[in-house]
């Protein structure tokens, strides 16, 4: 079990992290869209759909499958319970991981042609493969940064995509036109784990007493899938309300250039869920109402100068980037920027949630935006791109104010449940309560 120590080295050790976390995160976010530059490149916009299927199948499979692997790994790992609990835990985690996959190769075969087209029959192995491959990358980030190996992570974001343009190289100079090759090598970037395999298995480090995994995996998972069909799910809504092609590819545009930021992140928190689970387990009551309150108020600050500069110079960067014509009206990306800032805030507030152990609560936030958003689709606009747009960001800031009460409410009832704990240790010896 890793616990952060204090003052100027602690400090210092922080923002080491954090630098090598970001500029893992960057270089593979950049390798990333290189792969499917290459892909699309080397197989035309036509054929290279079976790639993008898989490719949006990745991007699902890393939010439900490798982000609460990691972070259960990392939560447990800070606690008393330690690394042991991992080890008695990974195998319920292991088979459901495999159990998803395997769902999502079958429902993928048995839609095989709808997905991947006439000559897609290998796909769904590759789905299968991709769900295994999600979960195992889950298990390595999350041992190194229980471990405080942050640079390995770095590391390891930056090789498993460089792996994939690799392979995309090698059969782009052979002349390879065949789409199943091309989903071999974005699975092929899964091979990173042979890196570190002592990675991989979890140490007999603590009591091994932890709360059951399955609960806290599976909330986890829920709720981040549900935060991701939010962040990327737009476009969909849009084609299926009627929207012209034209603008379905500028809001893909759009939310695919303001998420970089996202994107970002997702490697940069790698850090956090220990250090905050550490603060909870040491009752720092105090010091986490201090970073809720800086969060939100840095979240609204972010909100409102994205806004600005979403509008203003979002317009004209996807045209830079994307094409010319490929662009969203100012007052449509000035939407899609406030409310990929507030999606940053809500995956750090997650993961707050997720260190007091209330996976739970993640799953209810979700559910209870919804609503909300349908209401302001209905509600707002009667252009199918600006009511979109607003389901977007109304979903993500109800989940935002959500999350925060959760949060609240949950640091509130733990110290009074250990206000009254200690009363009775004093009057009766009793134990005080460590509820969590």
């Amino acid at each position: 079990m890793s616990q952060p120590t204090s003052g100027a080295p602690a400090a210092t050790r922080g923002r080491r992290d954090a630098a090598m976390l970001a500029a893992g995160s960057t270089v593979a976010g950049i390798l990333a869209y290189v792969f499917f530059a290459l892909v699309i490149r080397a197989l035309g916009a036509g054929p290279a759909a079976p790639v993008a299927v898989l490719w949006a199948w990745w991007g699902f499979a890393g939010a439900a499958l490798t982000f609460p692997v990691q972070h259960w790994i990392a939560r447990t790992a800070a606690t008393a319970a330690g690394e042991a609990s991992v080890r008695r835990g990974l195998p319920p985690v292991a088979t459901a991981v495999v159990g998803v996959s395997a769902l999502a190769g079958v429902l993928s075969w048995l839609a095989r042609e709808r997905l991947f087209g006439p000559e897609g029959g290998w796909f769904p192995i590759l789905v299968l493969l991709v769900g295994v491959g999600s979960g195992l990358l889950g298990l390595l980030r999350g041992l190194q940064s229980a471990r405080g190996r942050f640079g390995a992570v770095a590391a390891g974001l930056v090789v498993e995509n460089g792996i994939r343009c690799l392979a995309a190289v090698v059969l782009v100079l052979a002349g390879s036109h065949t789409p199943v090759f091309y989903g071999l090598a974005l699975v092929a970037g899964y091979a990173v784990a042979a890196l570190w395999p002592r990675a991989l298995s979890p140490r007999a480090d603590g009591h091994g007493r932890g709360v059951g995994p399955m609960l806290f995996v599976s909330g986890a998972s829920t709720g981040q899938l549900m935060a991701q069909v939010t962040l990327t799910g737009g476009p969909v809504l849009l084609a299926a309300i009627g929207g012209a092609p034209a603008t379905v590819t500028a809001l893909f545009a759009g939310l695919a250039l303001f998420r970089a930021p996202y994107t970002l992140a997702l490697g940069l928190v790698a850090a956090l869920t220990g250090r905050l689970t550490s603060l909870v387990e040491r009752r720092r009551w105090s010091t986490l109402t201090r970073i809720r309150r800086i969060g939100g108020l840095t979240t609204l600050v972010a909100a409102a100068a994205g806004g600005v500069a979403g509008a203003w110079l979002g317009p004209p960067a996807m045209e830079l980037v994307f094409g010319q014509g490929v662009r969203l009206a100012p007052g449509d990306a000035a939407l899609v920027a406030v409310g990929t800032v507030v999606a940053m805030a809500n995956l750090v507030l997650t993961l707050g949630l997720l260190a007091r152990n209330r996976s739970g609560a993640v799953v209810a936030a979700w559910l209870i935006a919804a609503p909300f958003g349908a209401a302001a689709h209905m509600l707002v606009s009667q252009d199918p791109l600006s009511s979109t747009c607003w389901t977007f960001l109304v979903v993500e800031a109800v989940a935002f104010v959500v999350l925060v009460a959760w949060e609240s409410r949950s640091d509130r009832l733990v110290g009074r449940q250990e206000h009254r704990g200690a009363e009775g240790q004093v009057t009766t010896g009793e134990e005080p309560g460590l509820g969590s």
